[in-house]
């Protein structure tokens, strides 16, 4: 039974769903049986390798299980070794297709999801892939054994039920057009991994066991806390899969880590790996140049995308006394001069981030509208007047006219006085509250590529009488006082979403504040914010969710929770010529790690040179 049912049959008011695929909001674009995605190369040869460096601040890895909280996995272990039931694509930010499940269903009252399994479904070392291994992932992912965040993800299914060898329900608390997708998405591991003696360890004691999942790759060689080769399984159950054809191309995928970003770009002139993603405007300007880039041994691109723009900002931890008064958060605010950031040290190449949401179809402008305005008068008691009649907070803007009244002065004198509204005034030399406490500020970072936004910004901070003291430690260390909330402020950046849903209860839900290694690191406790996310992840239509994620987004920009950054247009990369090809087609939404190890494949040379290599050792 494909495509639409009508559930007046069953005596409901919603469609069933029962299809090769499932759109959240309906919208499938690939039809049953297509034969693969647009954006790939069917006829991609297999072979070669890719060696490249994670665009995350990742400095080591000490275990081999990702759904953990303590430690620390290698890169990408998750989107190459385990799978999923659905997958979704780069072209539908709200639609996933069958990929360990070949049918979803759902239920007409959309209380529950059936998924029946591949029957050629296989995990790497043979064994099939059953419902009892999916309900297994589920009941160990919800415990409190993994990580904190997987129990606010999965919150709002109510359990699994085998109903055969290779079927498998969920079923919901409530009606949440995303849930289906959210259950889809469930990472699907075997029984057998951490058995010992015939009995399953717990989750969190599966720590250098290796991974059993279902994926193309296999982890290969290790250099256990630097570096991680992932060898593409050559009896992988769904390579001719139309989800999987064209992908997958490189039979070796290997992530080089490195512990600061200088080391990491000589490495890479060096010829130790092939392709990086900059960050840094700074370093792609004047870095990523000499002979190796002129001569076209080196590439560097710009390349275009249509997501939604990454948030990125310096974030309060609102648990502390001091950072709990919004004004004092907007004065800090004020002392950030972006515009002199974006002339002296961007080369201009960067837009204020301007709220959570930014360059997407979610992101509030001017004063709420009449669909924003529904979702936000019954909460009018607990918000501040202003979210109602003003305009939604910009970011402020420094000018170099004397006359605008906006130039780095006139900011200093308005966080002035609403650091003095808030009790903080300059006394004795520093900033002080009625206790006669100074104020200070640590600002944490792993990389040290901070200091030079930090420095401008504390001598703004020093004017105001706030010392600022900048801390670079290790990213290890860094994430384990994020886990238990032991900072001030740190910079951290979120990818952009083109639907964002159940993720945001994890980042701004109340209860997720006092959960250790939550996302809420800001610590936001708020029972209006709360009433928004639940509109967010119950919205039955597109236009409710743009009104729902809107609201939200203007409700926590008038909390000046951050310090907002900036974003770029552009993902900029650089590789190594002549070793790859990519396809015609290049997709919407990506980022460019996922989409080059997934989709890109080895030219001759480099496959050629990977067999000759295999040959020898072999020989040897």
């Amino acid at each position: 039974m494909r495509g639409l049912i009508v559930g007046m049959l069953f005596g409901a008011c919603f469609p069933a769903w029962s299809a090769h695929a499932y759109a959240q909001f309906g919208d499938i674009k690939y039809p049953p049986g297509f034969q693969h995605f647009d954006y790939v190369n069917p006829k991609a040869p297999k072979g070669g390798e890719i060696s490249l460096v994670p665009p995350t601040r990742l400095s080591n890895f000490d275990k081999y299980n990702p759904f953990t909280l303590k430690g620390s996995a290698p890169p990408s272990l998750v989107g190459l070794v385990f799978e999923t039931l659905l997958t979704g694509t780069l072209d539908e930010p709200t639609t996933a297709y069958g990929l360990l499940a070949e049918d979803v269903a759902v239920a007409p009252d959309r209380l529950s999801v059936v998924f029946r399994l591949h029957p050629a479904a296989r995990f790497s070392n043979g064994d099939p892939v059953l419902a009892a291994d999916v309900k297994h992932s589920f009941d160990r992912l919800v415990s409190k054994e993994s990580a904190p965040q997987y129990r606010t993800i999965f919150g709002e299914v109510r359990g699994a039920t085998i109903l055969g060898e290779r079927t498998i329900r969920f079923d919901f608390k409530r009606v949440n057009a995303e849930l289906p997708l959210i259950v889809g998405g469930l990472p699907v591991f075997s029984r057998q991994w951490g058995m010992e003696k015939g009995k399953a360890k717990p989750l969190d004691q599966i720590v250098t066991d290796m991974p059993i999942g279902s994926g193309p790759y296999r982890v290969g060689k290790v250099s256990f806390g630097r570096d991680i080769t992932y060898e593409r399984d050559p009896h992988y159950w769904a390579k001719d899969l139309n989800v999987r054809r064209g992908l997958f191309n490189f039979d070796r995928i290997t992530y080089k880590i490195y512990k600061d970003n200088t080391a990491q770009l000589e490495a890479f002139k060096a010829g130790e790996f092939d392709y990086i993603q900059a960050f840094i405007a700074r370093e792609w300007a004047r870095a990523y140049s000499g002979k190796q880039f002129d001569s076209g041994q080196l590439i560097k691109k710009e390349l275009k995308h249509g997501n939604a723009g990454d948030f990125q900002g310096f974030q309060f931890n609102t648990r502390r006394d001091k950072f709990k008064d919004p004004r004092v958060r907007e004065a800090i605010g004020l002392a950030m001069d972006f515009e002199w950031l974006n002339r002296q040290l961007f080369y201009n190449a960067y837009t204020r981030v301007r709220g959570y949401f930014v360059a997407s179809d979610f992101e509030a402008t001017g004063k709420p509208g009449s669909d924003e305005l529904a979702l936000l008068e019954p909460l009018r008691a607990q918000l501040p007047p202003e979210v109602f009649t003003q305009d939604v907070p910009q970011p402020p803007v420094t000018s170099l006219d004397p006359a605008s009244g906006r130039t780095l002065r006139d900011n200093l004198r308005r966080a002035r006085a609403l650091l003095a509204e808030a009790g903080w005034t300059y006394r004795d030399g520093a900033l002080r509250n009625a206790k006669g406490e100074a104020f200070t500020i640590e600002f944490l970072d792993n990389s040290g590529s901070m200091g030079r936004i930090v420095t401008p910004f504390a001598r703004n901070l020093e004017k105001l009488g706030i010392a600022v003291n900048y801390k670079v430690i290790d990213f290890a260390i860094l994430q384990k006082r994020m886990d238990v909330f032991d900072f001030e402020v740190i910079s951290s950046r979120s990818v952009g979403s083109e639907a964002p849903g159940t993720e945001l209860v994890e980042r701004f839900g109340s209860k997720a504040a006092d959960i250790e290694g939550s996302g809420n690191v800001i610590g936001i406790k708020s029972s209006a914010v709360d009433t928004l996310l639940d509109k967010v992840i119950s919205a039955q239509t597109r236009p409710e969710l743009v009104a729902s994620v809107r609201a939200l987004d203007r409700v926590l920009r008038f909390g000046h929770y951050v310090v907002p950054h900036w974003y770029g247009g552009v993902h900029r990369v650089a590789f190594r010529a002549g070793r790859f090809e990519q396809p015609a087609v290049t997709p919407r939404y990506y980022q460019p790690e996922s989409w080059i190890t997934s989709t890109w494949w080895a030219t001759e040379t480099n496959r050629e040179a990977l067999y000759r290599r295999m040959a020898a050792g072999k020989a040897n």
